[in-house]
């Protein structure tokens, strides 16, 4: 059996999609900022202030390397871990991994309330949404399967991820 992995931009629906397919497909979950924050001791937006997003990345890529080390789980991710090919690469050596997508707009109307997420305390949130979603594409287009979520709800995305994952299973 091979892993599930999630990624994509924040708000795209990863940890609410990540804990469906757990509960469905009875696989354990894990999410790499999980790790991160278990292993440094640290809330995410304290590691940005303090140590900086590269710090941040440097952390990400050791708790890819655990998580790409189990087998048989629904393994949900930062939305900037496919910022270092690396990473992926670790992932989908024993996954299969689905990039969840959404509108800016969408977006910004599921995360823009909240105040943890450090790469959106900007002066135009959703400007610098759209920016990142450019920057990230092809980051994000190295996934095996994109799903885009907008107009979905979390069951359908699940539903959909689990035919995919399913045929991919029986094929080879």
């Amino acid at each position: 059996m091979r892993n599930i992995v999630l990624v994509g931009f924040m708000g795209t629906g990863k940890t609410a999609v990540g804990k469906r397919l757990a509960e469905r497909l009875k696989m354990p979950m894990i999410d790499t900022d999980d790790i991160i924050v278990e292993d440094s001791g640290m809330d995410i937006p304290d590691i940005f202030a303090r140590y900086g997003e590269a710090h941040f990345r440097d952390l990400e890529s050791a708790a890819v390397c655990k998580a790409s080390n189990l087998e048989n789980y629904v393994i949900s991710t930062g939305g900037g871990v496919v910022l270092r090919e690396s990473n992926l690469d670790m992932l989908k050596r024993n996954g299969v991994a689905f990039c969840l997508t959404a509108t800016p707009e969408e977006i910004w109307r599921r995360v823009g309330s909240e105040t943890h997420r450090p790469l959106l305390q900007a002066p135009n949130p959703l400007g610098k949404i759209e920016q990142m979603l450019i920057e990230r594409r092809p980051f994000y287009a190295h996934a095996d399967h994109q799903i885009p979520t907008t107009r979905l709800s979390i069951k359908a995305v699940t539903d959909k991820i689990v035919e995919i994952f399913q045929r991919n299973l029986h094929s080879g």
